[in-house]
């Protein structure tokens, strides 16, 4: 699960020691693997905004450890050319590559485009990947096509590569998240995937019975749940 912050900040905290706190502009990046019970709170008054990303693990890597990553937004690549700014969450883009593990192949990418600025981005082409509007309006796919404006999200076709133009007066800003298709099935209930309905039944009877990967999970509480109260 990858999260990157725009606005406000937002407290982590989980069963294996790791806590945090990332501000607009900074990345946490967690790997459930075999299981992890946590936490995630404001970390004071007013609005937060950011965005949540899910990536699924392959069953190879399903019962791995837990992990957990935090980059602060001066840690975080970037590059800038021809009117064009990327931030590189993950994978690679302009010369610039992330430093944020992911055991699946994946790229997301926040880009800023200057009015008048287009950018040309590669995707594998066998990868699914989506462009996610967040400020101005842009043209996608083609110099032809209707502008698209913030709050909307394009579905790429495979092999296409990304192409935006921004038009406008206004800076356009946009995500570009892609990955590799694992190929296997997909079993899902609230937070746990697997590839099974079996392996779920089995995933949460371990949950309700703290083995197999939730033994922490037995006595651990947030500091955030301690001050509210909660038993």
């Amino acid at each position: 699960m990858g999260r990157c912050m725009f606005q406000g900040a937002v407290t982590h905290e989980d069963f294996e020691g790791h806590r945090g706190t990332i501000k607009a502009g900074d990345v946490q990046w967690m790997t459930a693997g075999r299981g992890i019970v946590h936490s995630e709170m404001p970390a004071g008054p007013g609005t937060s905004k950011g965005l949540q990303l899910w990536v699924n693990l392959s069953s190879a890597n399903k019962m791995i450890e837990p992990g957990y990553q935090e980059i602060q937004s001066k840690d975080i690549a970037c590059t800038s050319a021809d009117g064009v700014t990327v931030r590189v969450i993950a994978g690679r883009a302009m010369g610039a590559v992330s430093p944020v593990c992911t055991r699946t192949p994946t790229m997301y990418l926040d880009f800023t485009v200057r009015p008048r600025a287009a950018v040309r981005q590669p995707v594998p082409a066998s990868w699914n990947a989506f462009a996610y509007v967040l400020e101005g309006e842009g043209v996608f796919g083609a110099e032809r096509c209707a502008p698209v404006a913030a709050h909307h999200l394009l579905l790429l076709g495979q092999g296409d590569g990304l192409e935006a133009w921004n038009k406008s007066d206004r800076p356009l800003r946009f995500l570009l998240i892609a990955g590799e298709p694992i190929g296997e099935p997909v079993a899902q209930l609230g937070p746990f995937v697997m590839n099974t309905e079996e392996e779920i039944d089995m995933t949460v009877d371990d949950f309700e019975r703290y083995a197999n990967g939730f033994e922490k999970a037995r006595h651990w509480k947030s500091q955030a749940m301690v001050a509210l109260g909660v038993e």
